[in-house]
């Protein structure tokens, strides 16, 4: 017996952490399949962004895979695996605002500016969490640093340039669509730093107000990651099929 398929048969059915990895590769995988498939169902112009969301949850998925393996070899967060999704994925979220907005005359400098907000924000969290001496002190100056990214991105998204662009685009389904994806901003990306706060030194752990405990780490994340990859793929899809019965 493969020590993998030994792992899964002895799997606690009190363990929600491996329960969500196993969820969150399933749904990812799934959804992956989806998005692809319907390409051929919308419109040219929206091809591109409908295969950016199965590339954001087919990386998702992959790399769900080997956490899941990971943690139950090792019952560990799979912190760097988790990083390189991130990096992946992430920047890939922010192609998809430039994609949404590019017809409504978005400069390539709206795309790299998002881009180089969502590296700072990421590499920043990742020097925090996986350099982590265990003092509030580091958590507190990278989360501090991290979350300078997460502003401007969610700055644009509710009140800078996204949501200029989305005005002048004269199609209410894709103002619709900015402002769901600037909901998922706002509320699903917030996920991620109460996750964050959860490792030894965060605000939240047993160093601080000891309400989270470092396993609940990884539960918040695969919660996070499943709303929000999913969920800003399943935007762009009805903000592709609205537009494309439009030019039909």
């Amino acid at each position: 017996m493969s020590t993998l398929l030994s792992e899964v048969l002895t799997l606690k059915v009190d363990d929600p952490v491996a329960f969500t990895f196993f969820i969150g590769y399933m749904a990812m995988f799934a959804a992956t399949v989806f998005f692809l498939f319907e390409r051929g169902s919308v419109d040219g112009k929206w091809k591109t962004s409908l295969l950016v969301s199965g590339m954001i949850t087919g990386i998702a998925a992959v790399h769900y895979y080997y956490m899941r393996d990971f943690y139950l070899a090792t019952g560990t967060n799979p912190t760097v695996l988790r990083y390189i999704d991130w990096t992946l994925t992430v920047p890939l979220m922010c192609v998809e605002f430039y994609l949404l907005l590019k017809p409504a005359g978005a400069p390539k400098s709206f795309l790299w500016k998002l881009i180089g907000a969502s590296v700072l924000m990421l590499v920043m969290g990742y020097i925090g969490e996986a350099f982590t001496d265990g003092t509030m002190g580091h958590s507190v100056l990278y989360g501090f640093l991290s979350t300078i990214g997460y502003v401007y991105i969610l700055y644009s998204a509710w009140f800078g340039e996204a949501k200029q662009l989305a005005a002048k685009s004269n199609s209410e389904s894709v103002q619709k669509g900015i402002n769901a994806l600037a909901w998922f901003v706002l509320v699903g990306w917030a996920i991620y730093p109460i996750g964050y706060m959860a490792m030894p030194g965060g605000w939240l752990g047993a160093d601080g107000a000891g309400i989270l405990k470092p396993s609940d780490l990884d539960l918040i994340y695969n919660i996070g990651d499943a709303i929000n990859k999913i969920g800003f793929g399943l935007v762009v899809y009805g903000i592709a099929t609205t537009e494309s019965v439009k030019a039909a």
